[in-house]
């Protein structure tokens, strides 16, 4: 446990000392803001015609959905670099003679890179927050929402460090990281067309569509479960990969 924290650490400094962890949590922040006044007026002129209307479901609801479309398009710029750059710069061949194994290493790694989602949602979940003082918040949707999009980021970057550990080149990490992403969040599109064979199987393997249950606040174990088993696959793929590569 100590050398995965260890390798944590170095890669938490690695990531919030570079001017792309800071850029990228700018451009989110700024990005998100907007959207979230955008849906607060919006819920301001729906309120008055419809006073049932929750704020949390019209503001944090959707305010989360929209994020995971951004957080698809920055999670493989976060991870590009986590062994694509070891590998460019040689430095990969001391980590595989250091005293640890290959499991710890890419735990470490991916420990380091939940550091920089971590701050992610709490700047996400300081939104909602700043309007406790004036309406009641459905608190317990809200934590789901988070809790959803940790897991959607954590899966994300499980399949960018995996994309990160096939190649030497980070801006090729990143397209290709983007591109497995892309392609398995548009299983969500195969999952709802009834014409197509073992739709419910495509439905299950949705990343959006777990998602979706925990951002109307609906917690199931299933979904947590879900998120968990896809981190850990990608997670153990990149082990295999690196074992073949130092063997």
């Amino acid at each position: 446990m100590s050398n995965i924290l260890n390798i944590a650490r170095v890669e938490w400094r690695r990531i919030f000392l570079s001017p792309l962890a800071w850029a990228v949590l700018a451009v989110v922040q700024f990005i998100v803001g907007y959207v979230f006044i955008t849906l607060l007026l919006q819920y301001a002129n729906a309120a008055s015609q419809s006073p049932d209307i929750g704020v949390s479901d019209v503001v944090a609801g959707s305010l989360y959905g929209f994020s995971t479309v951004l957080l698809l398009l920055i999670m493989p710029l976060m991870t590009m670099r986590l062994f694509s750059e070891e590998r460019k710069t040689g430095s990969i061949t001391l980590l595989f003679s250091a005293p640890v194994s290959l499991i710890e290493i890419v735990l470490g790694k991916f420990v380091g890179a939940l550091g920089f989602i971590f701050a992610v949602i709490v700047l996400m979940g300081l939104m909602p927050l700043a309007l406790a003082w004036s309406t009641n918040m459905d608190w317990g949707r809200i934590a789901a929402g988070l809790l959803g999009l940790f897991l959607l980021m954590m899966a994300f970057a499980s399949a960018g460090i995996f994309v990160s550990s096939l190649t030497r080149e980070p801006t090729i990490a990143a397209v290709g990281s983007f591109g497995l992403l892309l392609v398995i969040w548009l299983i969500n599109v195969v999952a709802y067309n009834d014409s197509i064979p073992f739709h419910d199987a495509f439905q299950y393997l949705s990343l959006i569509d777990h998602f979706e249950s925990l951002r109307r606040g609906v917690f199931a174990t299933a979904d947590v479960v879900y998120y968990l088993l896809f981190s850990a696959l990608f997670l153990w793929l990149t082990v295999l990969r690196l074992d073949v590569e130092r063997n």
